[in-house]
């Protein structure tokens, strides 16, 4: 599964300002980079008067705006989509997945520390706390730490914690939008397989993504 690392801490403490600058870093080592923003308080990105504001106003639960240089997808929940669910679903290409917030979530959590705003940390160990950057707490963790200037320092700790021993292969498999868990054994398999019957057909040239939908129906 795709590393999910998620950085936690008070509000305004920096976070932001964290990942903005570890972002680029990793992206300059080669690595494909995504990142999931979470808002307790719910958030509108749709401008109202906007054709793709009108089409949810008109009763569409989906509205995807696409063009050669993006593609932004609204959907109508009625509740929270958990974090592996949106990774699985949207996170195709990417080799690590960075989240700002999600600091009750069961994934790896590194904070962010800044004593003038916060006296105590929001994580521990118990919380599956790895990792502190900013300023050094007064209580005494058992956990990296780094400083406000460290980020090279903070990237070296992930890739080589997460990213050094990626596998070359990751395979998925993907049961109407839910992710089904696989052990080794049957994801070799699956590559293997796949990657066999393909390397056969006109137009193989080694890809470094495939992407194949299987879609059945109830014809008897």
């Amino acid at each position: 599964m795709i590393p999910i690392l998620c950085f936690v801490g008070a509000k305004n403490v920096g976070k932001t300002t964290v990942l903005e600058k570890l972002i680029p870093e990793l992206v300059n080592r080669g690595y494909r980079v995504g990142t999931v923003k979470h808002d307790v308080h719910g958030f509108d990105v749709d401008r109202e008067g906007k054709d793709t504001w009108r089409h949810g106003r008109a009763g569409a639960s989906t509205v995807v705006i696409s063009s050669p240089q993006g593609l932004a997808l609204m959907k109508k929940r009625t509740e929270e989509m958990p974090l592996d669910r949106i990774v699985a679903r949207f996170f195709w290409e990417e080799e690590i997945v960075l989240t700002e917030g999600f600091k009750k979530s069961v994934y790896p959590k590194i904070e962010v520390f800044r004593k003038e705003v916060s006296n105590t940390l929001l994580c521990s160990k118990q919380d599956n706390l790895i990792a502190i950057v900013g300023d050094k707490p007064e209580e005494s963790l058992e956990v990296e730490h780094f400083g406000w200037d460290e980020i090279d320092g903070l990237a070296d700790f992930i890739e080589g914690r997460y990213l050094s021993k990626r596998k070359k292969r990751d395979a998925f498999v993907l049961l109407d939008g839910k992710r089904l868990p696989i052990n080794n054994f049957v994801e070799e398999i699956i590559t293997s397989t796949v990657e066999g019957l393909l390397k056969t057909l006109r137009g193989w040239d080694e890809p470094s993504d495939i992407l194949l939908s299987i879609r059945r129906t109830n014809d008897t």
